[in-house]
């Protein structure tokens, strides 16, 4: 999983990269909430974890900022906060999870363990038309159910585009996502959009002008 981790403790920090890296996790981490949520607007990350009284934007109001942005990524709270008011506030806003310093780093690899077969059971088939859906587990385009043929560049766009379902991927997301954030102007984008855009049979990609592109959310689900 790619996971973004907001942490001002640094040993903590430090450990909680450590660990999670050696099971295989792609970690990014920050100190403070401003940096944090900077990173969360543009990129795709799979987990979020958050620390709540951190330097800058807190982590409440991190993921107040994202929801507001349709930005849906899990979320799981980590926090010496013990009162009920901000463990009930954490899952008002939506977290998955709320983990109570100190705790144990495995406690920690179980929540996020958790997550990936409920994360995974739920959303492996994303509806994207009537006649379109995307399997997340493996990342596939399906027409009718049936596995569509495309090149690696354009896999990924429709994955980005999938998973961002009814928000808009703005090029900066493109440029990080596909392009592993090389120096591409914004018409070379829009080109490979456009060919991918003639070889499918519906059309699922909107243009959001002067913005980028999404696949909505269809009407009828």
């Amino acid at each position: 999983m790619k996971i973004l981790l907001l942490e001002d403790e640094v040993m903590l920090n430090e450990s909680i990269v450590e660990y999670l890296s050696a099971m295989g996790h792609s970690i990014f981490s920050y100190y403070d909430g401003d940096s944090a949520l900077k990173a969360a607007s543009k990129k795709i990350f799979d987990l979020l974890i958050l620390d709540i009284n951190v330097p800058g934007t807190d982590g409440f109001s991190l993921l107040e900022n994202l929801h507001e942005n349709k930005i849906q990524t899990p979320a799981i709270y980590i926090s010496a906060l013990v009162d009920i008011e901000d463990i009930s506030r954490a899952f008002d806003l939506g977290c998955y999870d709320y983990l109570k310093k100190p705790f144990h780093l495995r406690e920690l690899s179980i929540r996020i363990e958790k997550l990936m077969n409920t994360h995974s059971e739920t959303n492996v088939h994303i509806k994207l038309s009537r006649h379109y859906s995307f399997d997340s587990q493996s990342s596939t385009l399906l027409f009718d159910n049936i596995p569509q043929i495309l090149t690696k560049r354009q896999s990924q766009m429709i994955s980005l585009l999938a998973k961002n379902r009814g928000r808009v991927v703005d090029f900066e997301l493109f440029r990080s996502y596909v392009w592993d954030e090389a120096i591409i102007d914004n018409a070379t984008i829009r080109a490979e959009v456009n060919r991918l855009k003639k070889v499918l049979k519906e059309e699922i990609i909107q243009n959001i002008r002067s913005m980028g592109y999404m696949i909505d959310i269809p009407h009828y689900i």
